[in-house]
């Protein structure tokens, strides 16, 4: 993998991990949530696509719609599913998971399947990333305990609360239920969530590594028809599933309080992912899905600042090793 390959799924981390952080921010209108941020950067993306097929710069074929249906059929099922997880359980507990499973089963399945060879350090690499991500996995669950704001001990019954409970108790839906990070109960949510994620992050990486490096030269167009494949689709789910009424009034909820989150999800979404699809042109998938999944140390760390996770230290020392993966991989 070169440093510049490198570079970009590194960018593409940075920014994963900044919507996952404010898509948690978001909670109880999963679908309707999904459906804002996809069909908004369908918009505008369609634009550039667009231009792309007029200028002749690219084509666009049935093999490309098919690849591209596909895609997003895997692509709902994530977002939806990730936003089901952010509203049972901590998010220091389902992103480490399912970031760190989707790697595996992707780098698996790419070395087993589809007869890729990285080289020895870049292989180490790999294996390495993966064991700092454990790391963090292992000292994400748990939850700073802390006062309601603007009470004393005696007013709280002398009890610490949990943030989320603080939040349920409110009435706001910042982040998330009310469940606690040190539950057995949510830890197991947690994992089972994360494992479910996981399983489509491996799909929709291993799906979209072929249709970009034998399907289509442009990731950009291939990216733009999924986007709009996404929002048709789930347009009419809005329209003819049951609870469409209630999903209905859940979007005009979505678009009246939560605007800002549905640009950032909008924008940084497309970005990193883009990124992901032109590295996977320049370096094996089984390279690339790990490193990308450097993400979990960022965001592990904005769920430690931001929704008071605790247990820094063992995430500090993930960091480090997932560091060190990514140096082997960088010098294979």
């Amino acid at each position: 993998m070169t440093p510049g390959v490198l570079g970009l799924v590194l960018v593409a981390s940075v920014a994963h991990a900044l919507w996952n952080l404010v898509a948690k921010s978001v909670s109880g209108r999963g679908f309707a949530f999904v459906l804002a941020y996809h069909g908004l950067s369908a918009i505008l993306l369609l634009p550039i696509a667009g231009w792309l097929v007029v200028s002749g710069a690219v084509a666009v074929d049935w093999r490309l719609l098919a690849a591209s249906a596909v895609s997003a059929v895997i692509h709902i099922a994530y977002s939806v599913s990730l936003q089901s997880g952010y509203d049972h359980a901590p998010l220091g507990i389902v992103y480490p998971t399912a970031r760190g499973a989707g790697p595996v089963i992707t780098m698996l399945v790419a070395v087993a399947l589809l007869g890729e060879r990285p080289t020895g350090p870049e292989l180490l690499g790999g294996l390495v990333v993966i064991a700092g991500i454990a790391l963090v996995t292992a000292g994400g669950g748990r939850r700073r305990r802390m006062r309601v704001a603007g009470s004393s001990p005696e007013a709280a019954g002398g009890a610490d609360v949990d943030p989320d409970a603080a939040a349920d108790a409110r009435g706001s839906s910042g982040t998330g239920r009310g469940f606690s990070g040190n539950d057995r109960g949510g830890v197991l949510r947690g994992l089972a969530w994360g494992g479910l994620i996981g399983t489509f992050i491996a799909a929709y990486t291993l799906w979209d590594d072929f249709a970009v490096n034998h399907i289509t030269d442009s990731p950009l167009l291939y990216f733009a028809v999924s986007e709009c494949v996404v929002a048709v689709l789930m347009t009419v789910g809005m329209i003819v599933c049951p609870g469409a009424r209630a999903r209905r009034a859940d979007l005009a909820a979505i678009a009246a309080d939560h605007r800002a989150a549905v640009v950032a999800v909008a924008v940084l979404s497309p970005l990193a992912y883009l990124l992901v699809l032109y590295s996977m042109q320049q370096a094996p998938v089984s390279l690339v899905a790990p490193v990308r999944e450097t993400s979990i140390v960022v965001g592990t760390l904005l769920a430690w600042w931001v929704f008071g996770e605790r247990n820094l230290g063992p995430k500090l020392l993930g960091a480090a090793v997932v560091v060190t993966g990514i140096g082997c991989i960088a010098l294979g």
